[in-house]
C-alpha cells in the first residue's frame, strides 16, 4: 500500500466524521467550506482564464480585468467578520479532524494577509497591475532600436563586443527605472496594510502566512553562505579568469556586462564547450514530451492548452498556471533550440505535472501544492536535466564520444550553476528583506552592495540607477525569490532519495531518470497526490524520511 492509500483513508475517514459530528465547531467549519468554495471556485477560474489571455495578448484591458477579478477575490478574503469567525473556531481548539483543521489553517492564513481596510486593498492590487503591465509590454531599445530579452541575453552570451555588451546590460535595466517609484510606492502600502494587522512589515508577513519565520530562513540561507563562501569564491576566481581571456579584459575590470545573463543568476558558457549546440535545430517541447512520457508522467493535455513560442505582445518569460484545479493546467514559454530553453521547458512542466497529478478526492482547498517551494524543487529536479550528460545523450542520441566531452565539464557547469544561483538568491533574499524594512532608503547604493557580497560582482562606477526594479518578482511574487533556494535544497533530497533508496544504486553516477516509470509512480504518491494535505515539512519527512535538509544540496554540489 502507498502512503498515498494512507491520504485518502484519512480524507474519507474526514468525510465520515463531518457528516455525523454533533460537536458544533466542526459542523460550523464544515459548512464555511462548502460555501467559501462555492463563491471562490468560478472567480478562481475566471481570475486565472483572464491572467492567461493578458500574458499571451499583452492587451491592457485584459490586465485590467485581471486587476478587477483579483480584487474581488482579495474583497472576499478581506471579509472581517469571515475571518472573525474563523479565529474564534481557531482558538476554540475544538477542531480535531486533521482535515478539517489543515483547511483552517489554509484559509486562516489567507484571510489574515487580506484583513485591510478596502480602499488600500483597491490601491494595492491596482498598483501590481499596473506594474505588471508595464513589464509585460515594456521593450527596451538600443541606439533607438527595440530589442527583446532574448535578443539582449543572446548579445551576453555570445559578442565579443564590448560595447555592445556594455549596451545590451544597459538595456535590460532600463524597464528599472519605468517603474522603480511605482514599486516603492507598492512596497509602502503592502507595509501599512501589514502593520495594521500587527506585523513589523509586508515581508514578515508573508512569511508567516505562509508558514515560514525570518529567523528560520536566516538560519538555513546564512549557513549555505558559509558553506559556500570559499568553494564560490574559488570558482568564482576561475571563472573571472577565463572571461577575462575570452574578451580581453583585465580581472580587475570586469563589469556585470561581461557575465553571460543581466544579473549573473545564469551560468556562463565558459569551459570550452557550448551546451546550446546540442540543442541547436532539436524539437525542444518534442523532447521534453517524450521524456516526461518515459517516467510515467503525461503532458499532452498540458503542452495542447499551453502557448510556447515567442509573439509580439506576449509576456517575455515563463510560468506554469493551474486554471480550475480540475486537470486544466497551461505553460507560457518563448521557447528558442537551446540549453536555457530545455531547462525552462522541463522546468515548467514540472510545475504542471505537480498541479496535474492532484486528485480531486483530495478538497478543493488543499488542491495544491503543500509549499510554493515545494512545486519549485520538482521544477528544479527536472530542470537540472538539461545539462546532464547521460540525459543528454539518451535524449539527443549522442555518441560516447560526446558525452565524454559533456563530461569533461559538466560537473563543474552544475557545480557553478549551483552556486551562482544560491549566492543570487541570497541578494534577492537579503534585498528584499531590507527593501520592506526600509524602503526609503538608498537603495540603489544598497542594490550594489549586496550584490559585491554575495555574487562578487563588481558595480559599474558612478552609477546610481534602479537597477534593483528590473528585477519582475518584486512587483509580481514578492518575499517569494528564498523559495527557490529551499527548493533546489528539496530537489537534492528528492534525487537522493530516488537514486538510494527507491532505484536502491550506490551511486548517482550515470543517473538520467530516462525511461525510469518509477520515478512518476514516487512523485505521483508522495509529492504530488496528497496536495497540501500536511504542512510542507510533514510532507517532506513523510516522503524522503527526514525534514528538509541542506545536505544532500551541499553533497551534490559543494563538497
Amino acid at each position: 500500500m502507498t502512503q498515498w492509500c494512507g491520504v485518502m483513508g484519512m480524507v474519507l475517514a474526514g468525510a465520515m466524521l463531518v457528516g455525523c459530528a454533533s460537536d458544533k465547531e466542526e459542523l460550523a467549519l464544515s459548512t464555511f467550506i462548502q460555501e467559501h468554495e462555492k463563491q471562490i471556485r468560478p472567480l478562481n477560474t475566471k481570475a486565472a482564464l483572464t491572467y492567461w489571455d493578458a500574458a499571451v495578448t499583452g492587451k491592457a484591458e485584459k490586465y485590467d480585468q485581471y486587476s478587477e477579478l483579483e480584487l474581488s477575490i482579495r474583497k472576499i478574503y478581506s471579509d472581517p467578520n469571515a475571518f472573525a469567525h474563523l479565529k474564534t473556531l481557531r482558538e476554540s481548539g475544538q477542531i480535531k479532524e486533521p482535515v478539517l483543521v489543515r483547511q483552517l489553517d489554509q484559509l486562516y492564513n489567507a484571510f489574515l494577509s487580506n484583513q485591510i481596510e478596502p480602499d488600500l486593498l483597491e490601491k494595492t492590487v491596482a498598483l501590481a497591475t499596473d506594474i505588471e503591465k508595464n513589464f509585460s509590454t515594456f521593450r527596451a531599445s538600443i541606439d533607438g532600436a527595440k530589442i527583446t530579452d532574448n535578443q539582449i541575453k543572446e548579445v551576453l552570451k555570445t559578442d565579443t563586443d564590448l560595447n555592445k555588451r556594455e549596451k545590451a546590460w544597459l538595456a535590460s535595466k532600463q524597464v528599472g527605472e519605468v517603474v522603480a517609484a511605482d514599486l516603492i510606492k507598492l512596497v509602502k502600502l503592502r507595509n501599512q496594510a501589514a502593520q495594521t494587522l500587527g506585523f513589523a512589515n509586508y515581508h514578515t508577513m508573508s512569511l508567516a502566512t505562509s508558514e515560514q519565520r525570518v529567523e528560520d530562513l536566516d538560519q538555513i540561507l546564512g549557513e549555505l553562505y558559509e558553506l559556500t563562501k570559499k568553494p564560490f569564491a574559488a570558482l568564482k576566481g576561475d571563472l573571472d579568469s577565463r572571461i577575462s581571456a575570452q574578451l580581453n579584459v583585465p580581472v580587475d575590470q570586469l563589469r556585470p556586462w561581461h557575465y553571460h545573463d543581466p544579473f549573473f543568476q545564469e551560468t556562463p558558457m565558459v569551459y570550452q564547450l557550448n551546451l546550446d549546440a546540442y540543442y541547436e535545430g532539436k524539437d525542444i517541447v518534442a523532447l521534453s514530451k517524450r521524456f516526461y512520457d518515459g517516467i510515467g508522467l503525461d503532458v499532452q493535455s498540458i503542452l495542447d492548452h499551453s502557448d510556447l513560442y515567442e509573439k509580439e505582445g506576449k509576456n517575455p518569460h515563463a510560468f506554469c498556471t493551474d486554471i480550475d484545479r480540475e486537470g486544466d493546467v497551461r505553460i507560457l514559454c518563448n521557447i528558442k533550440a537551446n540549453e536555457t530553453w530545455m531547462e525552462t521547458q522541463l522546468h515548467e512542466l514540472g510545475h504542471a505535472v505537480y498541479d496535474s497529478y492532484q486528485t480531486d478526492s483530495v478538497p478543493y482547498l488543499l488542491r495544491e501544492p503543500a509549499h510554493i517551494f515545494t512545486t519549485e524543487a520538482i521544477a528544479m529536479f527536472f530542470g537540472r536535466l538539461s545539462r546532464n550528460p547521460a540525459w543528454m545523450q539518451q535524449m539527443l542520441h549522442l555518441t560516447g564520444d560526446q558525452k565524454a566531452e559533456i563530461e569533461t565539464v559538466a560537473g563543474k557547469y552544475a557545480q557553478l550553476k549551483q552556486l551562482i544561483f544560491a549566492r543570487w538568491a541570497m541578494v534577492m533574499y537579503n534585498f528584499e528583506k531590507a527593501l520592506y524594512a526600509n524602503p526609503d532608503q538608498d537603495l540603489n547604493s544598497l542594490w550594489w552592495d549586496t550584490v559585491e557580497k554575495y555574487q562578487l560582482v563588481k558595480r559599474p562606477e558612478g552609477r546610481d540607477k534602479p537597477d534593483w526594479a528590473a528585477k519582475i518578482h518584486f512587483a509580481i511574487a514578492p518575499c517569494y525569490y528564498h523559495n527557490y533556494m529551499l527548493g533546489e535544497l528539496l530537489a537534492s533530497q528528492l534525487h537522493h532519495k530516488l537514486v538510494f533508496d527507491v532505484f536502491g544504486q550506490t551511486s548517482d553516477k550515470n543517473v538520467s531518470y530516462v525511461g525510469k516509470s518509477e520515478v512518476g509512480t514516487f512523485l505521483k504518491d508522495n509529492v504530488f497526490g496528497p496536495g497540501a494535505m500536511y504542512p510542507w515539512n510533514d510532507m517532506i519527512e513523510r516522503a524522503t524520511g527526514e525534514p528538509l535538509t541542506a545536505k544532500y544540496f551541499v553533497e551534490q554540489f559543494v563538497n
